[in-house]
């Protein structure tokens, strides 16, 4: 048997007893005090109930036939939709035997037979109102969570613009469009969440592995402000001496970022760009500059990176070079597995290659 009123603005107490009297006499009690009473004569009714409707309070008999309530409740407390509902047992046994095993159950009180109305209304009275508390403030939590979430997302948003808009403009004298900033920016993400997926890289990428490299991927050419326009838009090819300061800029970028990174040490996105910036020019045979990393010993962003880059601009037009298709810039770049490419990369950007941005 279920009794339950449709009026969902008031809590629901389910009262689960076989014997009848006593499930007639916990009703009234429950209603006087402004609450719905749903009553079950058994564990399998109970379970029904639950189904149909999440009580705010269970009152549950311990001695009953079909199955006690010690093990109904132990069932109650393993399953997640069930396990916040407190459980008040009712019961004739009173030992201090039966409370002890009662409370390392989950329940949170006892109310014994007979029944004293006062008892039993301050008893239902003051868990109905701590599990109306504790739902509030979870969601309150959940309210708190998702605004915190939206403020994060719009000053990543805004950390973004910002930075995009600032390398967009330093790379204006080799790149008025903009466009390989964006470009790198984009492949280096969509290569990085392909990358999470191979049992060679899964451990090193998480998710926030990957928002961080979409921002801090347009940083690696930061260090060119401190270039000169005779040197970097020059057309004809660098003497030894002005490769060597080309080469610099690897390092000064590092330099100018680690400044930042001071100040802000919980930007872990510039920490990323850091190692992006210093080492995007190594090779995977150790013949890259600054320092002549080898293999997996170049950061796994620089490394990423290094092929979006070099890709980027196989296919870009520039002053002392003409624009190569996507089919020869691929070509380039496999050969290059494994001298000045990771080859385990390469591999997985020739199974996403169609889905390079190259605009």
């Amino acid at each position: 048997m279920v009794i339950s009123e449709n009026n969902n603005s008031k809590p629901n107490v389910l009262v689960v007893d076989d014997v009848v009297i006593n499930l007639e006499i916990l009703a009234e009690i429950v209603k006087s005090n402004g609450y719905i009473a749903r009553t079950v004569t058994s564990v399998a009714q109970a379970q029904e109930a639950i189904k149909e409707l999440l009580p705010q309070l269970i009152l549950l008999d311990i001695s009953m036939p079909d199955m006690n309530g010690f093990d109904f409740c132990e069932i109650l407390k393993a399953d997640p939709k069930t396990r916040d509902i407190p459980v008040i047992f009712v019961t004739a046994m009173t030992s201090l035997e039966d409370k002890k095993k009662g409370f390392s159950l989950g329940a949170v009180d006892f109310i014994s037979k007979p029944f004293d109305p006062d008892e039993v209304s301050i008893r239902v009275n003051t868990q109905v109102k701590n599990y109306q508390m504790k739902q509030e403030l979870e969601n309150y939590n959940k309210r708190l969570h998702k605004t915190m979430m939206e403020q994060v997302k719009k000053v990543s948003d805004d950390q973004k613009n910002l930075i995009f808009s600032l390398v967009k403009l330093a790379e204006s004298r080799e790149d008025p469009s903009g466009m390989h900033i964006e470009n790198v920016s984009y492949n280096a993400r969509l290569l990085a969440q392909s990358l999470q997926f191979s049992l060679n890289y899964e451990k090193e990428i998480s998710n926030s592995f990957i928002e961080e490299i979409e921002i801090a991927a347009p940083l690696h050419d930061i260090g060119n402000l401190a270039i000169s326009d005779r040197v970097l838009l020059k057309q004809d090819s660098l003497s030894e001496e002005e490769m060597a300061l080309v080469k610099t800029h690897a390092e000064m970028g590092a330099v100018t970022l680690m400044e930042i990174y001071s100040k802000n040490e919980y930007s872990n996105y510039i920490k990323m760009a850091i190692d992006i910036a210093f080492y995007h020019h190594e090779r995977w045979d150790g013949l890259g500059y600054p320092k002549g990393l080898v293999g997996s010993q170049i950061p796994l962003s620089a490394r990423i990176v290094s092929v979006v880059d070099v890709y980027d601009t196989l296919i870009r037009e520039k002053t002392y070079k003409k624009a190569l298709t996507h089919e020869e810039a691929m070509i380039a770049i496999n050969d290059d597995a494994g001298k000045r490419f990771d080859p385990g990369i390469v591999d997985v950007l020739n199974k996403i290659q169609g889905r390079l941005r190259r605009d």
